[in-house]
């Protein structure tokens, strides 16, 4: 491990911002934890209860048969995170969150991953009901997330959480579809009085990323007999920058080229603006034995980070390269063929790609721009282009550009249903639950700083590729009753039926960004550079429906000795149908140990989206910029590559774990052990041959003479991920306060045990090394009667360190510590200020290492797999006004 030099410089920075938190804050609206000084004290020892896991009544975490973390609003709430990724990720060892800089897509909703699997893995509940997914689909995935398409967990502010269950365990058949590593359930707040305001202000140590939060929690009476709890969230963040010049774009400005940016391409965090989340939970005790609910979400966010750097010389499509034959009297275009054999094609001179105005007849007869020594194109030749009607695009962006991508992401939720227990008949004492729920995420994505090269000099710059919309609707109908069999307690059982729709609409995007120009058939690229945008032909609804039933029984067989045994059938209008089980198991060896364990099957549905979206995406290929499109499943070319309609993952699970607890100490540990087979996830790229370009040309595919790979969704290897969940609580009264320790630990180790030549070598390193073997936090919560204390220490194990997807920057990245800390003052009893700072130390990410691609063309200096990000320490003030 190594720190940076100017580590103590912000230490004492940190201890500065302690003494002028005040002022800093002085005339905002602040808010505080005044009023848990007492309440901690009363209440440490308290057992968390958790809902999730169990179809009977709510049990304490320690009691039950399965491992589950409860992470409660108060915890949630000292980070200086305000990413809910985030925020879990430094409560949960086993969750992992990259940072995901320059990844299309998943730049704007990053996946999470539970237990070493992708994002949509696992199952995301809003107070006990399923979760819509978002509709980003993550293209640029990072090897393990390449393909997922999960719900978007950012939109949920801290403040409107009383608690979050984490239930560590394949639930299939007991919540369907997704639930192989486990649920998150997220549990809203449901105070009918009292509320608070919070006003939250940081930056990095470098300087950027300033980010701003104001949120606010309300409780309400609704009538007497209810309650209406709602919360807001409004949150604003600069971009960040970890990156240096490219070499390739500083050598141009040193031949004098004008125009390049002082730093050609930024890795680091988007920018994001107008963050708005607004929740709420409403209740109501219809008769002393049934009540409504409702609650649901609006949240809405501008997103916008880096791209790739678009080099003046050598883009192909823009700015051409070697685009002319050794006499300059061929050119290379679409439908040529080559009379001159490959071998002047090699010793041509590297040319600038240059159109005619006066069309594709008279292109030859324009100047000949060749790239001097230096890299350069011919400043003499440029300027003569005007004169002869020709052009190129090294006249009017002489330095190259850099797209910009980004998105406004909308997303939207409501639930209603009504619960309570039947008083007659032979249903009588059972408990029902019927609800509805509908859920919206809209992604509508937009590039600026580029062109359709197609449209010559007439293209605009800044586009609308379109947009991807995910619709879900669910309803449900569960039954719960305990029979006396003479058993220690009663026997539970449980029942339901779910109804579910998922549809997923491909809209078009603006003409400019899709359509052919004039310039086509002079080899100008066609549509929005980078993104291309959807055309008409690729817009389209596509939908899915689906229904279960389900058994869920929960036998005490004696006080000491607990069995579960839970069936679900699940039947899709496309693939058929699907059966599940799950059974668990719990015994009391003494007053304070007892065993768990559970085995269980689950399966995974390929969304709609991933059986039917298609996309243009920039990557690089063995350290090359190249354009690859991402097609069907069914589609031809993929058939042809090897390509299946998909079918969905099936897992086999089991764990095995103690729960011990002796007075204030309370200790878990759980082994897991998950097959999955047919696992989904996007192919490697596949290079494409002149004769594959030919059909997907004539299939409608767009600009396809300057792809050079596909790509395709496909169930193309199995693996089997194991590993360890350690947990440790203690609480003490210590320095004449209250004290509570906590320790986790996890080790996850995932091994890729099937796999084809299209899921790649590569790809099979990723699943199995990205991601770190160990991590563990060890947590200390201090509560004085004026001051509360948290520090956290995190450690990350060693991990592959990778840069721009490209296996020849892959090495073993160190292991690293970071420390969290933050000190509350309690003003009295509804203020408090608080400072503090997330990787206190300003522990760097591992720097790369280009020993083996020593051609830094690609401008970063920290590899993106850094499992604690690549901004560096970050430090915050906080005020918040509890009422």
């Amino acid at each position: 491990m190594k720190f940076k030099s100017n580590a103590l410089q912000h230490a004492v920075k940190f201890a500065l911002a302690t003494t002028t938190a005040g002022l800093f804050m002085s005339g905002s609206v602040m808010a505080a934890e005044a009023d848990q000084s007492e309440k901690t004290k009363v209440n440490k020892n308290v057992e968390k209860i958790a809902v999730v896991g169990t179809r009977s009544a709510p049990r304490s975490i320690g009691d039950s048969p399965v491992p589950i973390d409860i992470i409660g609003g108060e915890e949630l709430g000292k980070s200086g995170n305000t990413d809910m990724l985030e925020l879990l990720k430094g409560a949960i060892p086993s969750l992992n969150v990259h940072s995901m800089p320059i990844s299309d897509a998943a730049s704007l909703v990053r996946p999470a991953n539970l237990r070493g699997l992708p994002s949509d893995s696992t199952l995301i509940l809003l107070n006990g009901k399923r979760r819509h997914r978002a509709s980003v689909i993550a293209f640029l995935g990072g090897g393990i997330n390449d393909g997922a398409q999960g719900a978007d967990i950012s939109v949920i502010p801290s403040i409107a959480l009383k608690q979050v269950e984490v239930l560590r365990d394949g639930a299939a058949a007991q919540y369907g579809s997704d639930a192989i590593a486990g649920v998150m359930n997220f549990v809203l707040k449901d105070a009918s009085e009292g509320g608070s305001l919070e006003v939250r202000k940081g930056q990095y140590y470098e300087g950027d990323g300033d980010t701003t939060q104001v949120s606010g929690n309300i409780g309400l009476p609704f009538t007497d007999n209810g309650f209406a709890n709602l919360s807001f969230q409004y949150k604003t963040s600069d971009a960040t920058s970890r990156s240096v010049q490219r070499p390739d774009a500083a050598a141009l400005a040193a031949a004098g080229v004008q125009g390049i940016a002082p730093l050609t391409q930024v890795w680091g965090a988007p920018e994001v603006n107008d963050d708005i989340s607004i929740f709420g939970n409403v209740g109501l005790e219809l008769t002393n034995d049934s009540e409504f609910y409702m609650f649901g979400n609006y949240s809405e966010r501008d997103v916008r980070g880096g791209f790739y750097y678009r080099n003046p010389t050598t883009r192909p499509g823009v700015y051409g390269g070697t685009i002319r034959d050794v006499n300059g009297t061929n050119m290379r275009r679409p439908g040529d063929d080559n009379p001159e054999g490959q071998k002047a094609w090699d010793a041509a001179t590297p040319t600038v790609l240059v159109g005619s105005l006066d069309g594709y007849d008279q292109q030859l007869a324009c100047p000949l721009v060749e790239l001097q020594a230096n890299g350069a194109p011919d400043q003499a030749a440029i300027d003569s282009l005007t004169a002869a009607n020709c052009f190129a695009f090294n006249e009017t962006i002489p330095g190259g550009f850099t797209p910009n991508f980004g998105g406004n992401i909308t997303d939207t939720s409501l639930t209603i249903g009504t619960k309570g227990e039947f008083t007659g008949g032979y249903l009588e004492g059972a408990f029902y639950d019927l609800s509805g729920t509908v859920g919206f995420n809209e992604s509508r994505y937009f590039i600026y700083d580029t062109l359709n090269a197609s449209l010559g000099l007439d293209s605009p710059r800044d586009f609308s590729p379109g947009k991807y919309t995910q619709l879900e609707k669910n309803f449900n109908f569960d039954l719960s009753k305990g029979f006396d069999f003479g058993l220690a307690y009663d026997l539970n059982v449980a029942g339901g039926l779910e109804w579910h729709e998922e549809t997923f609409t491909v809209t078009s995007g603006d003409v400019a960004s899709f359509t052919a120009g004039p310039y086509t058939d002079q080899g100008f690229g066609i549509g929005s550079n980078g993104f291309p945008g959807f055309k008409p032909s690729d817009a389209g609804e596509y939908t899915r429906r689906n229904y279960a039933a389900y058994v869920d029984v929960e036998a005490p067989f004696t006080e000491d000795f607990l069995m579960g045994l839970a069936l679900r059938y699940e039947d899709y209008d496309s693939f058929g149908s699907t059966t599940n089980y799950k059974l668990t198991a719990q015994y009391h060896v003494t007053e304070d140990l007892n065993i768990r364990g559970s085995i269980s099957s689950g399966f995974r549905a390929p969304t709609v989206g991933q059986a039917n979206v298609s996309n243009v995406q920039t990557n690089l290929s063995s350290g090359v910029l190249v354009d690859s499109a991402l097609l069907p499943p069914t589609n031809p070319i993929a058939i042809l590559k090897g390509g299946t309609e998909l079918q969905p993952e099936e897992s086999n699970s089991y764990t095995f774990g103690a729960v011990y607890t002796m007075g204030d100490l309370f200790f878990t540990v759980d082994y897991y052990n998950i097959k999955v087979d047919d696992r989904i996830s996007q192919s490697e790229k596949i290079e494409l041959s002149q004769a594959d370009k030919d059909v997907l040309d004539a299939a409608g595919v767009p600009n396809v003479q300057s792809l050079a790979q596909v790509s395709f969704f496909t169930n193309d290897f199995d693996t089997t991920t194991q590993g360890i969940d350690l947990v440790a609580n203690y609480s003490a009264d210590l320095l004449n306060g209250s004290s509570t320790f906590s320790l986790a630990y996890n080790w996850n180790e995932t091994e890729v045990t099937r796999s084809s030549d299209i899921t790649g070598a590569f790809k099979v390193s990723r699943l199995e090394n990205d991601l770190p073997n160990h991590r563990a936090t060890l947590s200390w919560a201090q509560q004085w009667e004026s001051f509360s204390a948290f520090t956290r220490l995190n450690y990350f194990g060693e991990y592959q360190g990778v840069h721009v997807d490209y296996d020849a920057t892959a090495k073993t990245a160190d292991a690293a510590v970071t420390l969290d800390a933050e000190v509350t003052y309690f003003v009295n009893d509804s203020i408090s200020l608080s400072v503090g700072a997330q990787n206190l130390l300003d522990q760097d990410a591992e720097e790369l290492d280009f020993t083996a691609a020593p051609n830094n063309n690609w401008g970063g200096k920290y590899y993106e797999t850094s499992p604690f990000g690549i901004n560096g320490g970050f430090y915050y003030v906080k005020a918040t006004y509890t009422f």
